[in-house]
């Protein structure tokens, strides 16, 4: 009687194994905050992009000087999108190591945007170095650091 009971919960044992060791997928793992804050920057939805930081998170934008706090960091893109329509962005080379609720990743960017003063597109790529933790059950952006790429080297 113990084996048949222990034979039917074989498959169960098994299966919840298998759950567990299953790797997370982006949604709900560190790259979770980095699809947000991608959908939230397209749709220039400003309240959605700052959801993705911590209240103490420190950026370092593009060609911006160092926002430390939900303020300074707020500031840096509504000034970014009051002179700029997104068009897109995207994300490659992406690279995360996490150990436990702490996250560093790193990676490369490509954007597009329609400056409003020239109406003119313009595409530029960087790379990037963020530390996300996982806080109240969601990944955050404690630290951000994105740049340009350098300019080509003169021949």
């Amino acid at each position: 009687m113990k084996l048949t009971r222990l034979l039917l919960l074989l498959p169960f044992l098994f299966t919840a194994s298998v759950a567990l060791a299953a790797p997370t997928t982006p949604a709900e793992g560190p790259a979770s905050v980095d699809a947000s804050w991608a959908k939230a920057f397209k749709a220039m939805d400003l309240e959605a992009v700052m959801a993705c930081y911590a209240p103490d998170a420190v950026a370092w934008l593009p060609d911006s000087p160092q926002a430390k706090g939900t303020q300074a960091i707020r500031e840096s893109y509504r000034a970014f999108f009051a002179e700029n329509t997104v068009q897109d962005v995207s994300t490659s080379e992406m690279h995360h190591e996490t150990m436990g609720n702490r996250s560093v990743s790193w990676g490369t960017f490509s954007m597009r945007t329609l400056p409003k003063a020239t109406g003119q597109p313009v595409t530029a790529t960087g790379r990037f170095t963020e530390v996300t933790e996982k806080r109240n059950g969601r990944w955050v952006y404690v630290v951000d650091h994105g740049s340009m790429d350098p300019a080509p080297a003169a021949k």
